[in-house]
C-alpha cells in the first residue's frame, strides 16, 4: 500500500462496519454536505458488502479519501478466532500470563475464572538474557537460543511469533536484535515486538498486549490487504486510512501492523463525532450513547474533554495503550428476548445481528428482538424501513412476540413493552456506571443519542436519568461514520522513565517529551502533512511517592521552556487533580514521575455545518396509533419527514419523526425542535 498521493481528493468517504449494518458517509470538502448510505454487515462477506455500499454513493472513487472503521480486530479476539502464536520471553517470565497481577476482579464469586491464556505453555520459550530496571544489560541476549525456539514454535504451527522482553521499556536493545534475527531468517512470519507497540511497564499487561497483537495480526492484515486491492480495482488512488481507539485515524499499512490499536475504532469515530457537534453547540459536558444493532456504546466528555484510559480490557484481557474510556453493553436493536432457567425474562447479550436478523426482516429469524417489539408497538413503519430496501414483516414480529408472550402468560403489548423497559434498563444502568460511580450526575450532562437505534431510546433513558435535554444529530444512524470522516491523524508514544519528580527529572522531561515529539511528527509526515499542521500534546504520569496508581497531568507547551517552572506547574496541577479524583492530596509531598506521553496531531480540515432550509410549516406525512408508556396506551400519533422539516420547527409530543436510516419517538411530555444546522433537539416539558 503505498504512502504517496496520487490524486488531490475532493470527498471524503467514511466506512463504519458494525456488527448489522455497514455505515458510510460522504463528505463533499467543499461544502460540506453529506450523503449518506448503509448496508447490511455479513461478516463471512464484509469485503463484498463494504464494496456494494460504496458503489452506491454519487462520486468517482479517484476523487476520494478513505478513512476506515473497523472491528476485524475485535471481532478476532472477542470470538478467538486468531491465529496460533508463539511468545518469546524472557528466562523466568514463561507463565506471565497466568499469574497475572494475582487479583481477582469478583472476590466473592468462587466460579470466577479469568479467561486462559490465548498462547498454550508450549508455545511460551524462555530467552537467555536480563536487563535490570534501569535498562542496564546484566546479562546478553542468546541469539543462537533464540533461532532455536522460533524454529521450534514455527516447527509447532505458529503463525505469528510475539517477543516481550523485561524491561524492553527502558532499554529495546534486545526486543530489536530479536526481531532483526527473526525478520532476517523468517521475513514471512507476523511479528510483534512490545517496545514497538508500548514502551510501558507493567510486564503483564505488556505481554498480554503483545500477544493480542500477534494473535490478530496475520487475519487483519489479510482483511486490509483484501480491501485495499479491491479499492484499487475500483479506482481507489489515494492511502487507505483506519480509525483507532484513540479518536484519531492512521495510515492503514501502520494499523495493519499495530491492530491493537484499532479495537475501538467504530465507536470511537462516534465520540470524536459528538464532541465536534458538541463544540459546534457550546456543549460542555454530554454523554455520548450509541445504540446500534448489537451493542450500545458510551463515552463521557466531561468540560469540553474526551475521558480516555491508558489502559483497558478486551474479553478479559489487559490492553495497554491511549484509547477513548467508551463501555459497551451487549444492547441493541437485534438483542434477543429471552426466557432464562428460572424463568425470568432477559434481553441480550445474545443479538440476531443481520443474518438471520429480527423476526421482522423475513430472513430466517425467530427470536423475538428489540426491532421487533418496536414494530408491533408501532413506533417503526414497515414500509419505509431503510428507504424500504428492506420490507418489514409485522405478522412475523407478532407470531415471534406472541410464542414467547405466551410461555410467560402475558399480552403482546404488555411483553413487547416489558422488553423495551429491560433494554433501557440495561442501558440506564450502563451509563450510570460511567458517571454516578464516578462521582459525576448524569442530570448535569446533555445527551446527544445517535446509531440506527439511538431516536428510539433517547427519551426513555433521559427520564431515567433525570436528563432533560437530547440532541438526536443530523444522519444521527451514521453519526460514528460521519465522526471518522471528521477525525484528524493521530500518532501516541510515550515512555515509561520511574525516578522522583525533581530538577534533574524536570530536564528529562522536556528531552523525552521532545523525542517522542519528533517520532510522531515523523510517522505522520508519510500522509505529506505539512510539519506547521501537526501539533503536539504532552501529559506525565505522576504519583505520590510509594503509591501504586498515578494521574495523568497535562503539560502546557510554555512550561518547557523553563524546567524550574515545568517542575513547579506540574506538581501544582497533579495535586489538584488528585485532589479532585480522590478528595486528597498534600501539596509539597514528595511526587514521582511514572509515564510521559506525546500525542501529535495532524489536522484535517473540519466540515461546515450546512444550514438548514426554511421550508414553512410541515405537515404530517401520516398519523399511526403507537404505544407510549407515558400514556399507557396505544395513541394517535403524527409523523413526520425529517427531511422537510424547517429550521425552527417545532412540536409537542407526542410525535414520530422519520427518516430512512432512523426514526426518533418524541413522547408526551416533550418537545422536539429542529435547530439551525439540523439537530433535533429534545426537551422535558417544565412541569406546572
Amino acid at each position: 500500500m503505498s504512502q504517496i498521493i496520487t490524486s488531490s481528493p475532493t470527498h471524503r468517504i467514511a466506512i463504519d462496519v458494525g456488527g448489522t449494518f455497514v455505515d458510510y458517509v460522504l463528505l463533499d470538502e467543499a461544502t460540506g454536505s453529506i450523503s449518506i448510505e448503509k448496508q447490511l454487515s455479513t461478516p463471512e462477506r464484509i469485503v463484498d458488502e463494504v464494496m456494494t455500499g460504496l458503489g452506491r454513493l454519487p462520486v468517482d472513487l479517484a476523487a476520494t479519501s478513505i478513512f476506515h472503521g473497523t472491528t476485524v480486530a475485535l471481532n478476532t479476539i472477542v470470538q478467538e478466532r486468531g491465529v496460533k502464536v508463539g511468545l518469546l520471553t524472557t528466562m523466568g517470565f514463561r507463565d506471565v500470563l497466568e499469574i497475572g497481577r494475582g487479583s481477582r476482579p469478583e472476590i466473592y464469586n468462587p466460579l470466577f475464572r479469568e479467561p486462559p491464556p490465548l498462547v498454550e505453555r508450549y508455545m511460551r520459550r524462555e530467552i537467555s538474557g536480563r536487563l535490570d530496571a534501569r535498562g542496564a544489560e546484566v546479562m546478553p541476549l542468546d541469539l543462537d537460543q533464540v533461532d532455536r525456539e522460533v524454529d521450534a514454535l514455527l516447527a509447532d504451527g505458529a503463525e505469528s511469533i510475539a517477543v516481550c522482553f523485561l524491561h524492553s521499556y527502558a532499554n529495546s536493545a534486545h526486543e530489536e536484535l530479536a526481531a532483526a534475527r527473526i525478520r532476517e531468517r523468517h521475513p514471512q512470519i507476523a511479528l510483534a515486538v512490545s517496545h514497538e507497540l508500548v514502551k510501558e511497564w507493567r510486564e503483564f499487561e505488556r505481554t498480554s498486549t503483545t500477544v493480542l497483537n500477534a494473535y490478530v495480526q496475520p487475519p487483519f492484515k489479510r482483511y486490509i490487504d483484501v480491501l485495499a486491492a479491491r479499492l484499487t480495482e475500483a479506482g481507489y488512488r489515494n492511502p487507505l486510512a483506519v480509525m483507532q481507539s484513540n479518536g484519531g485515524v492512521s495510515a492503514a499499512r501502520r494499523a495493519a501492523d499495530r491492530p491493537i490499536t484499532t479495537l475501538e475504532s467504530g465507536p470511537a469515530g462516534g465520540v470524536i463525532g459528538a464532541s465536534v457537534l458538541a463544540a459546534e453547540l457550546g456543549l460542555k459536558n454530554v454523554i455520548c450513547s450509541d445504540v446500534g444493532g448489537t451493542t450500545v456504546d458510551l463515552a463521557l466528555i466531561e468540560d469540553g474533554a474526551i475521558i480516555e484510559r491508558n489502559q483497558t480490557k478486551i474479553a478479559g484481557r489487559p490492553v495497554l495503550g491511549p484509547t477513548i474510556d467508551i463501555l459497551s453493553a451487549g444492547i441493541g436493536g437485534g438483542s434477543i428476548a429471552w426466557i432464562d432457567p428460572r424463568g425470568s425474562l432477559r434481553v441480550g447479550p445474545r443479538s440476531a445481528g443481520s443474518s438471520p436478523g429480527p423476526a421482522c426482516f423475513g430472513l430466517g429469524g425467530e427470536q423475538p428482538t428489540v426491532t421487533d417489539c418496536h414494530l408491533v408497538l408501532g413506533s417503526l413503519d414497515p414500509d419505509r424501513f431503510l428507504g424500504n430496501r428492506i420490507r418489514l414483516d409485522t405478522a412475523a414480529a407478532q407470531r415471534a412476540i406472541d410464542r414467547l408472550a405466551a410461555e410467560l402468560d402475558l399480552g403482546r403489548d404488555e411483553l413487547a413493552t416489558g422488553i423495551l423497559k429491560i433494554a433501557e434498563s440495561h442501558m440506564t444502568g450502563a451509563i450510570r456506571s460511567i458517571t454516578v460511580k464516578r462521582g459525576l450526575d448524569p442530570r448535569d450532562f446533555t445527551l446527544i443519542s445517535y446509531g440506527g437505534g439511538g431516536g428510539f431510546f433517547a427519551v426513555a433513558v433521559a427520564e431515567e436519568l433525570g436528563v432533560t435535554s437530547i440532541v438526536v444529530p443530523t444522519a444521527s444512524a451514521t453519526f460514528s461514520a460521519w465522526g471518522i470522516v471528521t477525525s484528524d491523524y493521530r500518532e501516541d508514544s510515550s515512555r515509561t522513565m520511574v525516578r522522583p519528580i525533581n530538577a534533574q527529572s524536570a530536564v528529562e522531561i522536556i528531552e523525552v517529551a521532545k523525542m517522542l515529539s519528533d517520532e510522531n511528527i515523523e510517522r505522520l509526515a508519510e500522509h505529506n502533512f505539512d510539519t506547521g499542521r501537526i501539533r503536539s500534546f504532552s501529559r506525565c504520569d505522576v504519583r505520590f511517592a510509594g503509591q501504586e496508581y498515578a494521574v495523568t497531568v497535562g503539560i502546557d507547551d510554555a512550561w518547557f521552556d523553563d524546567p524550574d517552572i515545568l517542575l513547579d506547574r506540574l506538581s501544582d496541577r497533579f495535586v489538584e487533580s488528585h485532589r479532585r479524583l480522590y478528595g486528597h492530596g498534600e501539596a509539597g509531598a514528595p511526587l514521582e514521575l511514572v509515564t510521559v506521553r506525546v500525542r501529535s496531531i495532524g489536522h484535517v480540515s473540519r466540515p461546515t455545518f450546512p444550514t438548514v432550509a426554511d421550508h414553512g410549516a410541515p405537515v404530517p406525512i401520516a398519523s399511526r396509533e403507537t404505544y407510549f408508556r407515558a400514556a399507557g396506551a396505544r395513541v394517535p400519533t403524527p409523523v413526520y419527514d425529517r427531511d422537510n422539516l424547517s429550521r425552527n420547527f417545532s412540536i409537542e409530543g407526542p410525535a414520530i419523526v422519520e427518516e430512512w436510516t432512523t426514526t426518533t419517538l418524541v413522547p408526551p411530555g416533550w418537545t422536539v425542535h429542529v435547530d439551525s444546522i439540523g439537530n433535533l433537539i429534545l426537551n422535558a416539558k417544565k412541569e406546572g
